[in-house]
């Protein structure tokens, strides 16, 4: 007998009514896009209730306009950090040999090698063995079993290098750090739904909608917003000025015409802070407070102590932003950077220390501005796609099963409707190869009901009664429309793993549409029929 337990019947109208309640907040776009981004903000928005939902299909880069950058990380900034990094310990560990070595000095060199000379070269082989037990195994499954530094020596010269497994860990760690900062610094921004992915070995793809211009988003993600804190030599006029061997010149961008001569070696990096907040200074000036965290702030305290009445600098990207006399001890772990700014470069310079520095500079490849006209053009270009093929697949339906073609057509309504609810529950980002994807869902949304209406035809035509009739179409048909839909879903599955961008756009909305679809076909409509059936007992039926 043809029957669907009330509680199954239940379950599936429920399912309905749930899906299409996720998907309301679709048709009031913009008063509930308001309503979030004051929520975001912290502000009490009555505009929309707080009981309804809230959650919205995001318009990706070509929908709503907006930023697309392609920047090339200069990974190889990261070796000179590296070797900066080293040297206090070879110093140190050669320091300790001193009556066997002799003194030991840095020389100049390329920037991603380290170059070390003894005043003992009869002692150069000890001095490499010495230096080759700092050697440390490289942190990745490709370089294991191998060091990541290489030693060599020329006379009384010891050149130190990473290794190439070495190498390409640091590229692969750079790369995801680069990755992680930029996300938080563009969602400290409160930009909505970023795209911000890997490109190749050393370029990362940025597409953020609803900004105004390509140079904002530049500005934010742009600056390297590498800040220490370093012990100050002397200052000077003259920009050729040599610092000498463990010194480096910085210009000063407080006190314009002047350059300082620091110790290469900070005292505290960005890398120690924890928090940092837009303020003003004693005098009312634009400022920024920073807070270290237990490490940076002993260390921090430790150096103001013992260099009372002796500057140091503040450093923020190979610029003295601000060179104060030490005047007391320190201690807390926090103070405050002062400086020529405005409010909107002290805020702006809060959020680049808040989400940290990045470890090598950017070079932007391409750059283009995406206007929100040319998104809306895409919008309305997707809507009358998709109502063109919804009405002529509705027509379709309605002229060649009737009656059944209309509960087809009203299952095709509400899988629609699903699919928003679906987009919106996991916050996904439409783009305008997922509109095709939409197109595309409508158009396949019918296949399976074509199949079960061929299929009860045939049963009619074997003199059984329509109950009997309608129950086997549905079992039959069953299996060839698993099969189908499978299939697609399988390669949706694969182009979403395999793909990037607005190919996974599409693969979004097309998987999500495939088990849309199914459901109604299998549920939706069929309880549709039982109910029509189970109320007006035909004797006989056409499809």
């Amino acid at each position: 007998m043809l029957n669907i337990s009330p509680i199954k019947q239940a379950l599936i109208w429920l399912t309905v009514a749930v899906g299409l309640f996720l998907a309301m907040p679709n048709g009031f776009y913009n008063k509930v896009e308001a309503h979030n981004d004051a929520v975001a903000m912290g502000v009490d928005d009555t505009s929309w209730p707080s009981f309804l939902p809230s959650g919205l299909v995001n318009l990706g880069l070509d929908l709503r306009g907006g930023a697309h950058l392609l920047a090339e990380v200069q990974v190889s900034d990261v070796y000179a950090t590296v070797m900066n990094g080293l040297w206090p310990q070879v110093r140190d560990v050669l320091a300790a040999e001193r009556n066997t070595i002799g003194f030991v000095t840095r020389e100049d060199g390329p920037e991603d090698t380290l170059r070390v000379r003894i005043s003992k070269p009869e002692a150069g082989d000890q001095a490499v063995s010495l230096v080759r037990g700092l050697a440390q195994p490289v942190a990745s499954l490709a370089g294991a079993g191998q060091n990541n530094i290489d030693v060599s020596r020329d006379g009384a010269i010891l050149t130190i290098s990473l290794s190439a497994a070495e190498k390409q860990a640091v590229d692969d760690r750079t790369m995801a750090q680069s990755l992680e900062i930029i996300r938080r610094r563009i969602d400290e921004a409160g930009t909505r739904e970023p795209t911000i992915q890997r490109q190749g070995t050393d370029r990362i793809l940025v597409q953020v909608p609803g900004v105004g211009s390509a140079q904002e988003v530049k500005d934010l993600i742009g600056k390297t917003a590498l800040l220490t804190f370093q012990p100050v030599v002397n200052r000077t006029s003259d920009p050729d000025a040599s610092p000498g061997a463990g010194n480096q010149l910085v210009p000063s961008i407080d006190e314009l015409g002047t350059y300082f001569v620091l110790e290469r070696s900070p005292v505290v990096t960005g890398e120690n802070l924890v928090d940092a907040q837009p303020a003003f200074d004693q005098n009312g000036r634009p400022a920024v407070n920073f807070r270290f965290n237990a490490s940076g702030g002993r260390k921090f305290g430790d150096y103001t102590a013992d260099n009372i009445g002796l500057p140091f600098a503040i450093v923020l990207d190979n610029e003295v932003i601000s060179a104060p006399t030490i005047q007391s001890h320190i201690s807390g772990g926090s103070g405050i950077i002062t400086g020529r700014f405005t409010v909107e470069e002290t805020t702006s310079l809060a959020i680049l220390l808040r989400a940290g520095s990045l470890p090598a500079e950017l070079t932007f490849l391409e750059e283009r501005t995406v206007g929100p006209e040319l998104g809306q053009d895409s919008i309305d270009a997707g809507k009358v796609a998709c109502l063109v093929a919804g009405l002529l697949v509705l027509l379709y339906m309605a002229l060649s099963y009737g009656l059944f073609g209309v509960f087809a057509n009203i299952a095709l309504i509400i899988n629609v409707g699903l699919l928003f609810g679906l987009l919106s529950m996991i916050g996904a980002t439409l783009t305008l190869p997922g509109i095709a994807g939409i197109v595309l869902t409508i158009g396949m949304a019918v296949d399976a009901n074509v199949i079960v209406f061929e299929r009860i035809r045939e049963e009619l035509l074997t003199a059984k009664g329509p109950a009997r009739a309608i129950e086997l179409g549905y079992e039959k048909a069953l299996s060839s429309i698993i099969d189908a839909n499978i299939t697609t879903f399988i390669t949706a599955t694969i182009l979403f793993v395999m793909g990037s961008g607005p190919v996974r756009g599409f693969a979004i909305t097309l998987g999500l549409g495939i088990i849309t679809s199914v459901f109604t076909a299998i549920f939706v409509t069929r309880v549709l029929i039982v109910m029509w059936f189970a109320r007006k007992r035909p004797k006989t039926i056409e499809v």
